[in-house]
């Protein structure tokens, strides 16, 4: 499913490279307008993951991404930057996001 959503444009992947070229992990969700829904984070090497998320990070704020959905706002994440918010207070945020762009 992911590969036709990705044909179609909308999943997206962060792949990180270690300095011998192999693939040390990422993370892949979907962008819907102005939202980055986050599916999945992996790693072969340690921390690569949080590399990827980084990248994105940095990416969604060069091209005006406003909403990154995590799922869950775990003690890792969280140690990233991630915060919990009220349903309401999300819903208003992803309105605004689904309306840009």
């Amino acid at each position: 499913a992911y590969t036709e959503l990705h044909r179609l444009g909308w999943a997206h992947s962060v792949e990180v490279f270690d300095r011998q070229g192999q693939l040390a992990g990422g993370l892949y969700g979907l962008r819907i307008g102005g939202l980055f829904a986050g599916e999945s984070m992996f790693h072969l090497q340690r921390d690569a993951s949080k590399v990827a998320l980084m990248a994105l990070v940095q990416l969604m704020r060069d091209t005006g991404l406003q909403l990154l959905d995590v799922q869950w706002c775990t003690e890792h994440l969280a140690s990233l930057g991630a915060i919990e918010v009220s349903r309401a207070d999300y819903l208003a945020r992803l309105a605004a996001a689904l309306a840009s762009r």
